[in-house]
């Protein structure tokens, strides 16, 4: 059955769309060569600093899963104690940490929503890669106070949509975010981007404002000649990860309409940041056969707000899915989305909750006929607010706005700046995103930025 809302047009900019294009070998060895002689002394002597360092790290590899149903545990985070060294897992439970020797003595704490955390001594992993299998076991809490009546998932969804408008933020803000864009082949990096962002939030109580960013600072790092015949670009990724406020855009997921296609579950009750929280488990209707999300809602039992948002999209229906992300293919060329995964976090502050951070994560296989092998290719789109302010806040200029056709690593060129990088001269696409803002904290904060001061 169609359903009648325009969901398409809803969750489009809630997805990675991505974009092909022909490139042969020898082009792709010459725009690499070209890259490597148009950089600039500084940049390249940081370049080969960065391998030099890299060459000295241990690397650490493993895999993070469900004690239980041993099913991988998606952005599961793996930290070196006593450092600021952490990574992310993969849409697989992957994980590859850089550590250098002075750590081997520590341990690694791994954690994960609802889940036990984890010490495991880091001389006890194993050197032969991803068999190092670290299985976490839920964590239930006990709700404080006990419920009496009967709990109703549909009703907890819609008082939480009801509260929308007084739970989050009702004037605009500007702020300031580290964005981060990677894609891999196979195993291998081979597009790695990273951005200082501006983003003008508008109000959620206002379904007319609309949220716009720009770049502030940018750099990119692509090896075109692991590319092989193809040009794999990411399309709309800075765009994407601000749909994925979900508060704010409620089209898809967070609206009385949308939530007729949906059926609802309470799977369990966590604390979150010593606030209890419902876990609403959501999934589209058997009926419905345009591809929906799927996942789970995190709602504060006494604001009944959605603090942070764990979902993917439907892939049962390949050939629907498909016709979703890709947006043009060479010729002869097979593309699926393999798995598709989102996550949306939001801080309180004051009474009011901001979005502070959302990740997308999408893997495709990709064949040519008349080949024995697929080759996959996955996509990595995060941005982390760092800062911000409801003073002064102007809307900014559409010229300077990022859009959802706009290519991150085609754009970014235009605002390099080795000079403010400093130290963090080398991108490490394995390190947390947390990691890197760490290291460039002081370049993060309104009150620490000069161009302000002018």
């Amino acid at each position: 059955m169609k359903i009648r809302m325009n969901i398409k047009s809803a969750a489009i900019f809630l997805l990675l769309a991505l974009a092909f294009g022909s490139l042969s070998a020898a082009e792709a060895g010459n725009k690499g060569r070209a890259a490597d002689a148009g950089k600039t002394g500084r940049a390249a002597e940081a370049a080969r600093s960065g391998k030099a360092a890299e060459q000295e790290l241990i690397v650490l590899r493993g895999r993070v899963i469900d004690a239980e149903t041993k099913s991988p545990l998606v952005f599961a985070s793996v930290a070196v104690t006593e450092s600021n060294v952490g990574i992310i897992t993969n849409i697989d439970g992957e994980f590859t940490l850089k550590i250098s020797p002075d750590l081997v003595s520590h341990n690694i704490e791994v954690t994960f929503l609802g889940y036990k955390n984890k010490i495991v001594p880091v001389s006890s992993l194993r050197d032969d890669g991803f068999k190092n299998t670290i299985a976490l076991e839920t964590a239930p809490i006990p709700i404080k106070e006990v419920i009496v009546r009967p709990l109703d998932p549909e009703a907890i969804v819609e008082r939480a949509i009801s509260r929308l408008g007084k739970n989050y933020e009702s004037v605009p803000n500007l702020m300031t975010a580290f964005y981060r864009e990677t894609i891999r082949k196979n195993r291998t990096y081979v597009s790695i981007g990273e951005a200082v962002m501006e983003i003008f939030k508008a109000p959620y109580n206002n379904d007319l404002r609309f949220d716009g960013a720009r770049i502030y600072k940018g750099r990119k790092s692509t090896d075109v000649e692991k590319m092989d015949t193809v040009l794999f670009k990411l399309q709309g990724g800075t765009t994407s990860v601000l749909q994925l406020d979900i508060a704010k855009n409620t089209e898809a997921i967070l609206t009385t309409e949308a939530m007729k296609y949906y059926d609802y579950s309470i799977t369990g009750v966590i604390e979150v940041d010593d606030r209890p929280h419902y876990v609403i488990g959501f999934i589209q209707k058997p009926w419905v056969d345009q591809p929906l999300f799927m996942g789970n809602l995190f709602i504060d039992m006494e604001t009944n707000a959605i603090t942070e948002a764990e979902f993917g999209f439907n892939l049962s229906d390949i050939a629907a899915a498909t016709a979703i992300f890709i947006r043009k293919k060479p010729f002869g060329m097979e593309v699926t989305p393999e798995l598709a995964t989102y996550r949306t976090k939001y801080r309180e502050q004051d009474g009011k909750w901001y979005f502070s951070y959302s990740r997308a994560e999408v893997r495709f296989k990709v064949r040519w006929k008349r080949k024995l092998f697929s080759t996959f290719y996955t996509t990595m789109s995060e941005i982390a607010v760092t800062d911000r302010t409801d003073q002064e806040v102007i809307k900014f200029a559409g010229k300077e706005k990022v859009r959802y056709t706009d290519i991150f690593s085609e754009k970014v060129s235009a605002f390099t700046d080795p000079d403010f990088w400093g130290d963090y001269n080398v991108i490490e696409p394995d390190q947390s995103i947390e990691a890197a803002i760490r290291k460039l904290s002081r370049r993060l904060k309104f009150s620490d930025r000069q161009d302000l001061e002018e």
